[in-house]
């Protein structure tokens, strides 16, 4: 599946204040790109406008395969997200968290459950409840089921929140191993070790 992103004079607006406006961008399979920003600057909001969770004010973006375009409603089938800001059911435990977003999308490989629980370092908690990881943890799980799922384009938002010193060369490593051939778009406000693989950026400060 070759995935591109057709992003075409994009913009948006709360109340009377435009986030971002006049975005055109083409986002090729398997680009690496980075949209750099301080918190509060926007990011967030281009990256769920990109992904079609949010409703531009003006524009649009246009997801093809190959040349064939996307139906909007079918765009989440193709992507997989980590985010600070997403929610985990915390009444789960580890497996029971795999085995609930297997219903929904398949992992790369055919990986086994325990098979995963193994890349993401938490063969030691993978009965525990989520509630009871602490935020770092939480975080890796995030980033474990975003990076495996067998998707074409991983989005990753502030990846590296709450994560340790261990933990980002882990994530580092995932992404080296598992999202060679995916599209990844980061948003980061400028720690390093988030998008150091990217191999193209934008500054949403161009966009107001």
């Amino acid at each position: 599946m070759q995935v591109s992103i057709h992003i075409n004079n994009l913009g948006k607006k709360f109340v009377n204040e435009w986030i971002f406006k006049d975005v055109t961008l083409t986002i090729p399979p398997a680009e690496k790109l980075v949209i750099m920003g301080a918190n509060g600057s926007g990011k967030s909001t281009l990256l769920q406008s990109i992904a079609s969770f949010l409703i531009p004010t003006k524009g649009e973006v246009v997801w093809k395969d190959e040349n064939q375009t996307i139906e909007d409603d079918t765009i989440y089938k193709h992507l997989s997200m980590a985010s600070p800001y997403m929610e985990l059911i915390e009444d789960f435990t580890l497996t029971e968290t795999i085995e609930h977003q297997r219903i929904f999308k398949p992992f790369i490989n055919n990986s086994s459950t325990e098979e995963l629980i193994k890349l993401m370092q938490l063969d030691h908690a993978s009965e525990k409840y989520l509630k009871n990881y602490s935020s770092g943890m939480k975080q890796r799980v995030k980033l474990g089921l975003a990076i495996l799922a067998d998707c074409p384009v991983l989005l990753l938002d502030e990846p590296c929140s709450n994560l340790d010193t261990n933990a980002i060369s882990w994530y580092q490593n995932m992404i080296n191993e598992f999202a060679k051939n995916k599209t990844v778009i980061v948003c980061s406000n400028a720690v390093k070790e988030e998008y150091l693989f990217c191999t193209n950026k934008i500054e949403i400060e161009n966009y107001k």
